[in-house]
């Protein structure tokens, strides 16, 4: 009996760690949002995605190496690194994530001018969900595999509707480029691939803001060699950074708390799940920062506000909170 109620009591903590994990995720989604605002005016005033996104990564790898000289706990977290990689725990090129940051702000940079946001948007989200699904099923994130269920399945299809539908009403009515759709799907499905090795190299690091430096280091390294290569071989020059805007440079910032978020978050409730969550979030941001911050030529839409709540109608029919209980039930 007594077992019984400890089990219980134990079944219930774990259940409101999940519930606040679920909350994390959805806060991350917002931070895209947020993020997207920031680093899209950004690459407005300088007229170089590259530049602005190197702007980015620059300043949160700056952010992430001052608190790491400060911080034992993330130098503990690159020593337990260190040495998972020379016990052979983790593949090398598992600590290469932060690249496929770079990647992505790399063909998303030449892919929206050709196809547009929204399209642009669509595309990555449904890249986003099929790497999710097979990640999760390859277990890739470190938390273990996990099942490819019809419900899941099938959130994932009906999250990607979701999207759709809240972009429905600014998708241009003109010929894509349908490589470029292809592309952008390349790129939603990197992101999915990234935040699972984040999860992995979190694993073994056990500190979260670790993962973070890693991952800035490389995706900062990689655009450093992205934009080098354009200015040898192409024709867009380096602009002068604005000074009369400094919330314009806050984007590093918001991507070191959210790049900590999904490599804690991502290993304990799946790619998947994470990327459900988040999807919701984003949308949700998107809503609020497009209220307060608007950009001209967008609005507020039922369209967009509809694509929200099938987005969390999606959570539920992947049964979320079934497939927390099947892992509680197996810790009882």
């Amino acid at each position: 009996m007594a077992l019984d109620h400890i089990g219980t009591r134990g079944v219930r903590m774990i259940s409101k760690e999940h519930s606040r994990l679920d909350i994390l995720a959805t806060v991350s989604g917002v931070m895209i949002a947020l993020q997207a605002r920031v680093n899209g005016e950004l690459s407005h005033r300088l007229n170089n995605g590259v530049e602005a996104a190197l702007v980015s990564f620059g300043s949160g790898l700056i952010v992430v190496a001052v608190i790491a000289a400060f911080s034992p706990a993330i130098k503990s977290g690159i020593t337990n690194l260190r040495g998972a990689v020379s016990r052979k725990e983790i593949p090398r090129w598992t600590l290469f994530a932060g690249a496929l940051g770079g990647t992505f702000v790399a063909i998303q940079t030449h892919v929206v001018p050709v196809i547009g946001v929204a399209i642009y948007s669509v595309a990555s989200i449904a890249g986003q969900t099929a790497a999710s699904l097979l990640v999760d099923r390859l277990g890739i994130t470190g938390g273990g595999k996990k099942k490819i269920t019809v419900r899941r399945l099938a959130a994932a299809i009906f999250t990607v509707l979701a999207v759709f539908i809240s972009v429905f009403d600014r998708i241009e009515k003109a010929n894509l480029a349908l490589f470029a759709v292809f592309l952008a799907g390349v790129a939603g499905a990197v992101v999915g691939v990234q935040r699972a090795l984040n999860g992995q190299i979190n694993e073994h690091s056990h500190q979260s803001y670790t993962t973070s430096l890693l991952n800035f280091f490389m995706g900062t390294s990689f655009l450093v060699l992205v934009l080098t290569v354009i200015q040898i071989f192409g024709d867009t020059p380096l602009a002068a950074l604005p000074a009369d805007t400094w919330w314009m440079y806050t984007g590093g910032i918001i991507g070191v708390i959210y790049i900590a978020f999904t490599a804690k978050i991502v290993q304990h409730l799946g790619v998947l799940t994470f990327t459900l969550f988040s999807v919701g979030g984003n949308l949700l941001g998107s809503l609020i920062v497009d209220f307060l911050l608007p950009t001209k030529g967008v609005h507020i839409s039922w369209y967009l506000i509809t694509g929200i709540a099938m987005t969390y109608l999606g959570v539920i029919v992947g049964g979320v909170n079934n497939s927390q209980s099947r892992r509680l039930s197996k810790q009882k």
